[in-house]
């Protein structure tokens, strides 16, 4: 008597699982096929990575394709000017270090950055890495392509005086970022550590370079 009546009483409290699992219909299967393509597209990024030249020069073909654009349907010089203010403020990011130097000195924090020929190699870390530059300045290109195909963008203005101002707040950027760099000594690229063939010299204050 004792075994059918358990049996039964444990099929009812099955029967919600599988409906639940099934509950979600569509958005499930949408959910499932965003997820998939979202790891395939990261995993297409991951592969990219290494590869900096291919990157650069799809990038290339990309401006090269919006600038034709604009130049062949003459106008959206608003997008423009937004987007090369954009890629600005990714520039700098990008030529800064991770730490500012000004900021580490007030706090006394962070990792100095090396001064003399003398201290310890340290590879210059960037506020915003290489592949995110490029990320972000693929990105920034996409939509504002894909902007040029709504008229509600093409405002009408006179697209020399954006250009002054452009190049005016280019040249006051880096003058600044340059300025920086010399204040604190530092140059926004790493060559890698320098290496020394032959043997080691006996002695560390003997620093004379082994002779072939």
């Amino acid at each position: 008597m004792m075994g059918p009546s358990s049996s039964s009483a444990t099929v009812p409290a099955a029967v919600p699982a599988a409906a639940g699992g099934d509950g979600g219909g569509p958005a499930a299967a949408v959910s499932s096929a965003v997820a998939t393509a979202s790891r395939r597209f990261q995993h297409l990024l991951d592969r990219s990575t290494p590869h900096v030249g291919r990157r650069w020069l799809g990038f290339a073909g990309l401006a090269a394709a919006y600038g034709l654009r604009v130049w062949f349907a003459g106008g959206y010089y608003i997008i423009t000017y937004a987007l090369g203010i954009y890629i600005l403020n990714l520039l700098i990011a990008f030529l800064s270090p991770q730490v500012d130097p000004e900021i580490a000195d007030v706090l006394g924090e962070g990792p100095a950055l090396p001064t003399r020929s003398s201290d310890e190699f340290r590879p210059f870390v960037r506020r915003l890495p290489e592949f995110k530059f490029w990320y972000s300045i693929v990105k920034a290109f996409c939509i504002a392509f894909v902007l040029t195909f709504f008229s509600v963008f093409d405002v009408p203005v006179f697209w020399p005086i954006l250009l002054f101002y452009w190049v005016v707040l280019f040249t006051v950027t880096m003058k600044r970022q340059i300025l920086h760099m010399i204040k604190y000594r530092y140059v926004p690229f790493s060559f890698g550590k320098q290496r020394y063939n032959g043997k080691r010299a006996a002695s560390t204050g003997d620093l004379t370079p082994p002779k072939d």
